[in-house]
Parts: C-alpha cells; structure tokens; sequence
C-alpha cells in the first residue's frame, strides 16, 4: 500500500477573507478546523513550515482518555474523577482546576469524535503518573502522533479544507477591540487575511533557546525534542494584542531522550509503560521508572552519568512499534543473551544479569525497592535484549497563553479577547509544574474540538447581532 501524501493548497488558491483562521496544523489546528468545517464555518489553516504537523508527529505513546469503551473492552474500568486525580497530583496539584476538568470530563467523547472519523484508538497501555491503563493508541500500536496527524489529514482533504503551508503570521488584526483577521508573509510579500475569529494552535516554544532561557536560565544547553518551528510565536502574537500568559518558567524535560546521534529522538514513554526498565552504568535499577516525568528526569540526573540505559526484550518490542524505527536509525543496541548486550553497552555482565532477574522476580512479589506498581505485564525473558541510551532533554512547555474551558484567550484582567481562541501546548495552565505523558494528544483534540466548537459559536452569534 501506498503511504498517503498529503498535498497543501496551492497558495494561488489563498483568499482575503475566512470564516476562521488557525493557525498551525498540528494536532489542534486540524482538529479545530475539522470541527468548526462541520458545523458550518469556511476555516483555513495556516502552517509557517513547510513540514505539516508540527510537534504532534513527534508524539509516540498515546491519547490519555477515561471511561472510555475501549477501555471496557480491555475490562478496565476507570473513572474521569481518578484521571482528574492523577492528572492533578502528577502536575503538583498547580493545574488550573477548570480547565483539568473539562478536560478530563471530555476525554471520552473525544475518543468517540476520532472513531466517527474513522480515526480508531482501541489498544491501550500506559504512562508515568498514571494509576491505570488509560492511554489510547490503534492496535497497529503506530506512534500515536504521525498516525493521528495522517488520519486528520485525509479528512482535511476530503472536505476540502485549504491548508497553506510556508505562511508566516506577523501579528493579529483587531477592529473596535476585537480580532479582524491576521497579517501574514507569503513570498516576501504582506497580505492582510480577514476573520471574525482566529485559533492560535501553535504549540510551545521549546524550540526557541532564547526565550527558554528567559524562563528557564537552567536549561541553558539542553537539547531538545521539538521540531524547528516550535519558537513560541503564536505565544508572541497573542501576547501583542493584550493576553496573559501563564506558568512560563514550567518547562518539562523530558527522561528518556536518545542525544549520542546529531538529531536527538524521544523514546517514547509506552516502552517504560510496556515493561522496560532503566539502569545506570553499574548495571542497576535507580529508579521507579513510571513515576513522573519530573522525578525520573530528577534520578537520571543525579546520577551523573551522562544518562541511563533503557533495558527490554523482544516481548516488550513486539508491543511497542515505534521502536523499529529507532533500530533503524541505529539507537537500538542488540543482545542475544543479557551477558552479549552488556558486553555491547558496556555494562557488567553479572551485575545486569541480577538486576533483570530481580526485576522479573518483582513483578510476581512486587517492587519493594522502588515501590513500581504499573508497566508490570510482562518480565525481560525473552531474547534477544535490546538497550537505548538515553538523558534528558527539553521537551514541553506548560507555559502559555492564559485561556477558560471555552478556550477563549484571556487579558490580563481575565477578560475574553474577542474573536481569539487557542489550544494545545501554546496555552498554559492545564498541566501544572509536569505534564503526564498521554496528556499533550489528549489536549489536542480535546481543546482543539472545542476551541473549534466555541469559534463557530462565537462568528454566528456575530452573524445574527449584524
């Protein structure tokens, strides 16, 4: 089968005036577009890059969701309260509590919206923080984020949705104190693009080490897991026209990352989340690998070792698709034996040897040394034995753009910008001081349904009052 190529609109075809702009196309924008599309509004997308998808191509582990029928299904039976819990106290409990629980109230019905457009996530497995498997993925087990991005691409195209990529949006465009449209570059050339109502889906800035810095002075020097254009303009452009923002300096490295090649690749969290473990250069355990993000970044670091080593078998592989392409691009290291791979990685033989048989003895007593409760389906058994190195590295931002459960942008005075929406990472406040892994895909489409729900509000009520 022929892998599906998406085609951007010719920039011909571009108009002055939309219903609705939004800008980046990424898991949000997309999903934001699609929905107001159907409800009856002419939206177009509007992506500086050339690549399409922003960050949410980077994404491979999975759609947190709870209550879900795909999770009945695995006979898992969760409650959103126990999402919203989790959720709450993995971000330090410093999540904006109205937009968390929305959130979590509208994870299933997101879940549902994808199975309608034949975008199908019916196989589960799970993430650091979380207290079950509630992280949604198709049975392909594909990365979730180049999967989700195709699937919302072919509908894109099928309603016939203009997506211009290589636009640059220079500032948004205000009439009697609300948003009028934007202006953009195309060719060197400004062009002023008219829309009662823009949504800003442009992700984060992790990608931008100048204003990392601003916030975050510590992280000078990291590496980051961002594709290029994640520079936080979108924060820029929302900021230019009187928002708040929110929780700048809460910026989430993220543990594994593999840094030896010139491109550092995240290595998802579904390989913790489907039993690997991680040890140091002693061969060791230090850690429980699925606590959060913050605390695992925290243990690797103290360690001082210039990273860790992800440790798993073929069983664990065979669950985790994402890792055949890290083995094709040379980040995997391979044993036959345990004795082979920690000759291959260094190790001691012994000392790795012992370390996986306690491992696999915890998971029939359980982990009392590092108190590890989920990710404990299956042991490292079965050959061959494979190993990653990795460190951490930048890789979300949980700071952005103040916005209510309507993901209206908000001034400093919390008052709705009019006409100006936004969703996914450029907006701040959901996550607190650490996102969950499964959460940034969930955001997407949660918020990006919304923001396009609440813009099509926003124009007809704009309509009738006229």
């Amino acid at each position: 089968m022929a892998k599906y190529k998406f085609q951007p609109t010719d920039i011909k075809e571009l108009q002055t005036s939309y219903d609705l702009i939004v800008v980046g196309s990424g898991g949000a924008g997309l999903t934001s577009a699609l929905q107001a599309h159907e409800l009856g509004l002419n939206p177009v997308i509007l992506e500086k890059m050339p690549a399409i998808g922003g960050n949410t191509t980077r994404a491979s582990s999975g759609m947190n969701a709870s209550e879900t029928s795909v999770q009945l299904d695995h006979r898992i039976v969760d409650s959103m309260q126990d999402f919203y819990d989790d959720t709450f106290k993995g971000g330090g409990k410093k999540n904006n509590p109205e937009l968390l629980k929305y959130f979590t109230t509208h994870s299933a019905l997101a879940i549902d919206w994808l199975k309608e457009h034949k975008i199908i996530l019916d196989d589960l497995t799970i993430t650091g923080g979380m207290g079950v498997m509630r992280t949604h993925r198709p049975s392909s087990m594909a990365p979730i984020g180049g999967f989700l991005v195709t699937e919302l691409l072919k509908q894109i195209e099928k309603n016939n949705i203009p997506l211009f990529n290589d636009v640059h949006v220079n500032k948004l465009l205000k009439s009697d104190d609300q948003i009028a449209g934007v202006e953009v570059d195309i060719d060197a050339k400004t062009v002023n693009i008219s829309a009662p109502a823009v949504i800003l889906a442009t992700g984060g800035f992790g990608a931008n080490p100048e204003l990392l810095t601003k916030y975050r002075p510590d992280l000078k020097g990291y590496k980051t897991t961002n594709q290029p254009g994640a520079t936080g303009d979108g924060i820029t452009l929302a900021a230019d026209v009187g928002a708040k923002l929110v929780d700048m300096d809460q910026v989430q490295v993220h543990p594994t990352v593999q840094q030896d090649t010139d491109h550092p690749y995240l290595i998802g969290e579904a390989v913790r989340g489907e039993g690997a473990i991680l040890v140091n250069k002693a061969g060791k355990r230090f850690v429980n690998e699925l606590d959060t993000r913050k605390n695992v970044t925290a243990a690797i670091d103290d360690l001082n070792e210039h990273g860790a080593y992800l440790i798993f078998d073929q069983g664990i592989r065979d669950r985790v698709k994402a890792i055949e392409f890290y083995d094709h691009i040379g980040l995997v290291s391979t044993g036959e034996t345990l004795e082979k791979l920690a000759a291959e990685i260094k190790l001691h033989p012994k000392a790795l040897e012992k370390t996986v048989s306690d491992w696999n003895s915890a998971i029939e007593t359980g982990d009392k040394e590092f108190k590890r409760t989920t990710g404990m389906d299956r042991g490292i058994t079965t050959g061959p034995f494979f190993s990653i190195h990795i460190a951490p590295a930048v890789h979300y931002t949980m700071g952005g753009v103040s916005i209510d459960d309507k993901t209206e942008v908000l001034d400093e005075k919390g008052h709705a910008i009019k006409g100006l929406f936004a969703a996914g990472e450029i907006a701040g406040g959901l996550h607190g001081n650490n996102r969950i892994g499964g959460n940034s895909i969930a955001e997407t489409v949660i918020f990006g349904r919304q923001a396009g729900q609440q813009s099509f509000k926003y124009v007809q009520q704009g309509r009738v009052s006229k």
